[in-house]
């Protein structure tokens, strides 16, 4: 074998992104986990005025591997593009997975993200990378929208009488 050089970690990177595509998301929870995932987020929306979405992706995009984007940075533009920014309370939360990297991120808006501490996002992460790691998948991701779920009844719940808009599609984003 040749030797490695400065390229080599990027040239690894870029395989191993390229390796997965959308149907290793579709895998990872399956099509009845899918849907299972959907209903406990419209679930869940039922009991607070946030709202949450769950994007699971195989392998970041050309351009992010070549400027040596993070999963926080696609996680955050994923954000802005399935519009979790754009609810009336500023109370949205993306779940975000990177498969190819095993990378997770939670993105909460600033007005969930200013009630909660940092180590709640950090524990929330290391619940789910758990489940993850031992081949849990949907039930990670369950557990990770019933943990948000009750940060958004404690911090926004619904008022008498009012039931929550459901400002974003419950649908769970497969790239």
């Amino acid at each position: 074998m040749g030797k490695l050089n400065a390229s080599t970690p990027r040239l690894w990177r870029l395989v191993r992104h390229r390796w997965h595509d959308e149907t290793d998301a579709v895998r990872a929870l399956g099509p009845d986990g899918l849907a299972r995932v959907e209903e406990r987020i419209a679930a869940s929306e039922r009991r607070h005025r946030g709202e949450i979405r769950v994007c699971v992706e195989a392998g970041l995009p050309l351009s992010y591997l070549w400027r040596r984007a993070t999963a926080r940075e696609r996680a955050v533009t994923m954000f802005g593009k399935l519009r979790v920014w754009d609810t009336e309370e500023n109370s949205g939360v993306l779940i975000y997975l990177l498969l190819a990297e095993h990378a997770i991120e939670i993105v909460a808006d600033r007005g969930l993200a200013r009630r909660v501490a940092p180590e709640v996002w950090q524990d929330l992460v290391a619940a789910l990378a758990a489940d993850l790691r031992a081949g849990r998948h949907r039930e990670g991701v369950e557990a990770a929208v019933d943990a948000v779920s009750r940060l958004l009844e404690t911090h926004f719940p619904l008022r008498p009488g009012d039931a929550n808009p459901d400002e974003l599609s419950n649908r769970v984003d497969l790239r």
